[in-house]
């Protein structure tokens, strides 16, 4: 039995012409690889059970503090349209802590596009069932399974708020990755007059996987999330930090024209640079990115103090005024960390590739890149 947006999807110009052999398969064999992917996509939110959620995962979320900015735009945002949130992706925890910063807050809960990888076993089960998240095949070139999912998501548009990650997947290296277009291409084929794309920046002083991420860089292959997870709860332990959600006004994009590839791509710049804007510089990142394999602290104070004034210029969302500002509330938690030492009166750094992953974090806020130690 079809669902009512499953219907619809098959009822799409474009999903009728693949399964008429518009793109080489038709008959049974196209019928069954479109049906089995919307079997895949489905997903249903049953927001009540979700919020009860916070219940179990407080041993996690108590250890992240959530500190929302310009919030205001996401709640005057749902009053009257149809809202994508686009987000830079950092951790894990993304999903846990970005729409519970629109839940605390009173506003209407949106779908979640997660990578496939999230959605094996107990856990599968939870966002198909429960938190209404949408299993996305970040690199897969499968016509069959590109055009399902830009029809479902398209469908999806007329009932639901949308929030997904148009980088794709987490930052390994630590730095703003370039934006795709797939699901920004799906949300512009709803075709809505009230559609806008919020964006959102969330910043951490610590990521949960930090090393896992920064020891790896670039992302070779999709490991089972189960060894993501005992990683992850191996680098719990002590682990607190503050996670900073900046939402930005919204982009109206009903004058994007979707069949247009400049459109897209001014569009998709737009969205990364908005991000982009947003993203919150914090102790940690100023510290790191200031950073020499060994110094004393009145030389990384200064350095940080002109990293500082860089950034102002640049109207960078600073969440540090000085030097010495950033020495104090940073050092403590990146040495607790294994990341630096103070060794007679001298910071020097323990991990090098973990330190760096921090000090990238705000290098596309900077004239001069890669300054980092």
């Amino acid at each position: 039995m079809l669902d009512e947006i499953s219907e619809a999807v098959l009822a799409r110009e474009e999903v009728v012409k693949y399964l008429r052999g518009g793109y080489g398969e038709r008959g049974a064999r196209a019928r069954d690889r479109i049906y089995a992917y919307l079997d895949e996509l489905r997903t249903t939110q049953r927001y009540p059970i979700y919020r009860a959620l916070q219940h179990p995962l407080y041993p996690i979320l108590r250890k992240i503090e959530r500190k929302p900015e310009n919030l205001h735009h996401a709640v005057a945002a749902v009053r009257e349209h149809r809202v994508v949130y686009a987000s830079n992706h950092k951790s894990h925890t993304d999903y846990l802590v970005e729409p519970l910063v629109l839940d605390d807050n009173g506003v209407r809960p949106p779908l979640i596009a997660a990578g496939i990888n999230l959605f094996g076993g107990p856990l599968g089960l939870l966002h198909r069932h429960v938190t209404g998240a949408i299993p996305i095949r970040r690199n897969t070139k499968d016509p069959a399974y590109l055009i399902t999912l830009k029809a479902y998501v398209a469908e999806l548009l007329k009932k639901h708020d949308l929030f997904f990650y148009p980088e794709g997947g987490r930052s390994y290296s630590g730095e703003l990755k370039p934006v795709k277009t797939g699901l920004i291409n799906a949300a512009l084929a709803a075709e809505r007059a009230d559609l806008v794309i919020v964006p959102v920046a969330v910043a951490y002083d610590l990521v949960l996987e930090d090393h896992v991420l920064a020891r790896q860089r670039v992302k070779k292959h999709q490991r089972a999330f189960a060894r993501e997870l005992a990683e992850m709860v191996r680098y719990a332990v002590g682990y607190r930090s503050r996670a900073f959600v900046a939402f930005g006004s919204p982009i109206p994009v009903a004058d994007c024209d979707p069949h247009s590839r400049s459109d897209v791509m001014t569009l998709t710049r737009l969205v990364r640079a908005r991000i982009g804007a947003l993203y919150k510089v914090l102790p940690t990142a100023v510290f790191a990115a200031a950073m020499r394999p060994s110094i004393t602290r009145r030389d990384l104070e200064s350095r940080i103090d002109r990293l500082i004034e860089e950034l102002g210029a640049r109207h960078a969302n600073l969440g540090v005024a000085s030097g010495k500002q950033a020495i104090d509330e940073a050092a403590e938690p990146l040495e607790t960390r294994g990341i630096v030492v103070l060794e007679r009166g001298r910071f020097r750094v323990r991990e090098r590739s973990v330190l760096r992953y921090y000090g990238r974090t705000i290098e596309h806020l900077l004239v001069t890149t890669g300054r980092t130690h």
